[in-house]
């Protein structure tokens, strides 16, 4: 395996999967006017497994340490495999709402509040388990949890916002802000449900026998095996618009196809490299810069896709307010390991 050791290098790979966390929502705007997003979910899932595939026979085969990926495989356990699929199944029905939030209120409202959400409870998570392992802080919990009360006022701040635009626009405000919180409450728990998983020799917290690619790779199949599940429920019963029907998938296009794909793909190249790294930090760290996802999707929303074009005056102040705790909130959780 190839693996991260210095916690510098470890913060750039976070900030890359920030990044790709952030971005890849993108892919599903650009489809939106012309393909609803229960039907772009089936090829964001494949693009998730495909990528975990390749990352686990290149990166998670190649290199000195740790066990090549098919060496790992023939002594996991079934323990193991099961918590890192059902970190992809939690994680997949809390993003399915993620995207039904995005389709409703844009990025500019679903990643704030419902990455957010998933920040915050996502970190308390992870430092749990770095304390039951280590018996103790690994880190400067003042700098760490100062950040999360900084993340707090953020979402309130978001929430403001999108209300703001609401009334504006005579758009209702429930769905939007309801959906982004269950996503939250859900995508925050995967993470270190994908932890235990990990042999703890590569990762604290772990209490599993998987490399950190072996880990991955059966989220990607967690998430595969429940959108056969949870999208079909989505397609019948859809939070907007009318029911839509597996036939029409199949009447997409290579590009509207290959764009759900490449969703996929960015995603998780962001989730390998922040479990490529995590062992630099702890799990409370790496999740902590990993998932910072609302700093870059605020960008994307208000400054390429004008989310909030439109919106009383007032209200650019309240999101660059907001940006700029988010980043507060980074740097302190950054410092917070150092």
């Amino acid at each position: 395996m190839i693996l991260v050791e210095n916690y510098g290098l470890a913060v750039i790979f976070f900030v890359l999967t920030m990044i790709c966390w952030g971005s890849w929502a993108n892919t599903q705007k650009m489809a939106e006017k012309s393909w609803r997003f229960e039907l772009f979910y089936w090829d964001l899932a494949i693009g998730l497994l495909l990528f975990a595939t390749f990352a686990a026979f290149t990166v998670g085969s190649f290199g000195t340490t740790g066990r090549p990926f098919l060496t790992d495989l023939k002594q996991a356990d079934a323990s193991s495999i099961l918590f890192a699929c059902l970190g992809g199944a939690v994680w997949n029905l809390g993003n399915i709402l993620l995207v039904a939030a995005i389709a409703v209120a844009g990025m500019s409202v679903g990643f704030p509040i419902g990455g957010g959400i998933a920040w915050i409870l996502g970190i308390a998570v992870n430092y749990v388990l770095v304390i039951l392992d280590k018996g103790k802080p690994q880190n400067n919990p003042w700098f760490l949890w100062g950040g999360v009360l900084i993340i707090v006022i953020a979402i309130f701040l978001s929430m403001l916002s999108y209300r703001r635009l609401a009334s504006e626009t005579k758009k209702p405000t429930s769905k939007g802000i309801l959906l982004s919180v269950f996503a939250g409450l859900l995508i925050a728990f995967f993470y270190g449900l994908v932890v235990k998983s990990i042999d703890n020799e590569f990762l604290a917290g772990g209490t599993g026998t998987l490399t950190p690619f072996s880990g991955v790779f059966f989220f990607a199949i967690g998430v595969f095996i429940s959108t056969l599940l949870f999208n079909p429920i989505f397609m019948r019963y859809p939070v907007q618009g009318q029911a839509v029907k597996m036939k029409e998938y199949w009447k997409g296009s290579f590009k509207t196809h290959s764009t759900g794909v490449l969703g996929g793909f960015i995603w998780m190249f962001g989730m390998t490299a922040s479990f490529m790294a995590a062992g630099a930090a702890n799990p409370d760290i790496s999740y902590a810069l990993s998932n910072a996802a609302p700093v870059v999707a605020i960008l994307w929303g208000v400054f390429v896709w004008k989310e909030f074009k439109g919106a009383p005056k007032g209200t650019n102040t309240l999101l660059l307010i907001m940006f700029v705790c988010y980043l507060i909130a980074l740097a302190l959780i950054t410092y917070s390991n150092i």
